[in-house]
């Protein structure tokens, strides 16, 4: 495990109570509703409940809360397992799930109206809305709220076999309609949903609300630190007065810590499912995404999102985290992990006028400049080669450090070049560099003392392979697009994807295994893509540039 982060008062909770004998064992859980794919803030969420379960040498249960079947998919349930694993976590046992707690549950449920503390409830939506009060009134008493326990069971009953349609009945909670916490004002237990679930079938036809299957859960499974996000801690007094009412076993506690958002990005589960909807991007998993899979797919290293999480710490307050702070944080991974390469993305032929058309040289390089463990890589050297369209001026003042007529310039790796002279097309635009090699200077300056103006990469034009350069940048241009003036889908930055084909890269890089990371070389950081790359038809994403250029971009 990362070195724990210093602000994490969970950390100072769980040790008083394992030293007061409180808890023998840490027990978390990771609960995720199987409605969409997990997002940075639930790699937040599953750094902390997984890592304090590690710290401590506890356990972390992987629970889904499927309680909704309308928006539930297998789809989602496998890939959040794939998400968690990828992180670089194991949960304990087996996968569990709300639904395989729904007879006991609805026993519960039964429980708690022979207590008198639940009822059947007939008011439809409007109406209860109008009942509940508001946050500076109180709420007023459902008038089915003095049934007898004989008729609340019998409704319930009947709720159960499917003899009312959906919206005709509820059972709610019987607590305080003047509570200023409108959680306590009789919340909704169980509603009536005639829709097929993914794990039980049609074998239910109502549902327990997620308020009162979360703490009994924790309660079933031995929970002893339930860790939920901010926005849960008013749905803390309804949490344990359901665990004071039911004969549950055990006494799990709620603790909540401020969640992770990030600027430049949404992470409501409704606004990403409109993205894919309409088309926006190509998938949950688009590298533009802040899912998980789609951060897997940029390159983003398990290693670096968890580093990411313990950097920004947990604390008690909500807040946005720069996602410069997550970027720097892929940079310093790639930049002591990943292997060099050369790619060049706006080609330029270049000739070396002196040099055997039939020669290939192979010249050695390092895989890593840092890193001599990881071996060096070879580059096949030849008379034709693609160096970037940027790389050459036929004129230029004394900044320019690149290849310049009648100027010289390191070829990375290689040798020294002079430019002669240039081809054009009937346009006038420059399609051939000419050059010629300085002698003797692989590896060293020229012996006449005048030195190249700087260093450029290439790849040889018979040797290297063509590749498809995706070129992913900030989905969003605005900060905050989620709480802007304008709609957050015109705030979709239209440079967020620019695709390259034709790009040329040195021949090794085709065989990269997929999910491959690599720096090229003054390019940024790319992989290899996760589906689509082969060596074939070579495919890498650009991960992060090698610098911030959104300081002052927009």
């Amino acid at each position: 495990m990362e070195n724990s982060p210093a602000n994490n008062f969970l950390e100072a909770i769980i040790a008083e109570d394992l030293a007061s004998g409180r808890v023998q064992e840490v027990v978390t859980r990771f609960p995720p509703e199987p409605n969409g794919y997990l997002h940075i803030g639930h790699a937040k969420s599953i750094s902390v409940n997984f890592g304090l379960a590690e710290r401590f040498g506890g356990r972390c249960n992987l629970r889904f809360d499927d309680t909704n079947p309308e928006k539930e998919s297998q789809e989602y349930i496998e890939s959040i397992q794939e998400d968690v694993r990828w992180l670089g976590y194991q949960w304990d046992g087996e996968v569990r799930y709300a639904s395989s707690y729904f007879q006991q549950l609805y026993d519960w449920a039964v429980y708690l109206v022979e207590q008198g503390d639940a009822y059947v409830c007939d008011l439809d939506a409007q109406q209860a809305r109008e009942y509940r009060g508001t946050l500076t009134e109180p709420g007023r008493n459902s008038p089915y709220r003095d049934r007898g326990i004989a008729e609340n069971l019998d409704l319930l009953h009947r709720m159960k076999t499917g003899e009312f349609g959906e919206g005709a009945k509820v059972l709610r909670a019987k607590i305080d309609m003047a509570s200023p916490n409108m959680n306590m004002r009789d919340p909704i237990l169980y509603r009536i949903r005639k829709a097929a679930h993914h794990q039980t079938g049609t074998e239910w036809v109502i549902y327990p609300t997620y308020d009162f299957a979360h703490g009994q859960e924790d309660a079933i499974e031995g929970i002893t630190h339930s860790i939920c996000t901010l926005e849960f801690e008013d749905h803390r007094p309804l949490y344990d007065w359901l665990i004071e009412h039911l004969p549950v076993g055990s006494r799990p506690r709620q603790y909540e810590f401020g969640r992770l958002n990030t600027s430049y990005t949404v992470t409501s589960k409704r606004k990403l499912k409109q993205l894919v909807d309409e088309g926006v991007v190509t998938g949950w998993d688009d590298p533009r995404m802040p899912t998980v899979s789609g951060m897997r797919r940029r390159g983003f290293t398990a290693q670096a999102i968890r580093r990411f999480c313990n950097m920004i710490g947990t604390t008690r307050s909500d807040g946005v985290v720069d996602v410069a702070m997550l970027e720097h944080a892929i940079r310093d991974d790639l930049n002591e992990n990943a292997i060099r390469g050369m790619c060049v993305l706006k080609p330029l032929k270049l000739v070396l006028t002196d040099y055997p058309e039939d020669q290939v040289e192979a010249l050695s390089a390092p895989a890593h400049p840092g890193r001599a463990e990881l071996g060096t890589r070879t580059l096949p050297f030849t008379r034709e080669l693609y160096i970037d369209v940027e790389d050459f001026r036929e004129e230029a003042n004394k900044k320019y450090k690149r290849l310049v007529l009648g100027k010289r310039v390191r070829l990375r790796n290689a040798y020294v070049i002079e430019a002669d002279e240039v081809v054009k097309d009937d346009s006038g635009a420059v399609i051939e560099v000419r050059a010629h090699t300085v002698a003797d200077t692989l590896g060293r300056d020229p012996d006449d003392g005048i030195k190249p103006k700087g260093v450029i990469h290439w790849v040889s034009a018979q040797k290297g392979v063509q590749a498809t350069i995706r070129l992913y940048d900030r989905l969003f241009h605005h900060e905050a697009p989620d709480k802007a003036d304008e709609h957050f889908l015109d705030l979709v930055n239209p440079e967020s994807l620019q695709v390259v084909e034709g790009a040329w890269i040195e021949p090794a890089l085709a065989a990269a295994d997929r999910e491959q990371n690599f720096q090229f070389e003054r390019e940024g950081y790319f992989v290899a893509d996760r589906f689509d790359h082969s060596s074939d038809a070579p495919v890498f994403n650009r991960t992060i540039g090698l610098r911030d250029t959104w300081n002052n971009a927009f």
